[in-house]
């Protein structure tokens, strides 16, 4: 596997969530840039060297609520 995939979201009482897709990985921090050091630290336990891929996408979900 070369790219992961993890969806990443707010949380209401504040910080980030991010779930792999594919993979049973998660974390959560309280600002994005240390979202992103969770992240590569998961992968480094979630895999070994020679299978960890080599990069990670984040899919910013956003929820937006409209009136009618």
């Amino acid at each position: 596997m070369s790219e992961i995939t993890f969806v990443v979201k707010a949380c209401e009482e504040g910080g980030y969530e991010a779930r792999a897709l594919g993979c049973a990985i998660f974390t959560c921090a309280p600002t994005l840039e240390e979202l992103k050091a969770a992240i590569r630290d998961a992968l480094r336990c979630h895999f070994e060297d020679c299978d960890c891929p080599k990069t990670a996408r984040l899919r910013m979900e956003k929820d937006e609520v409209i009136t009618l």
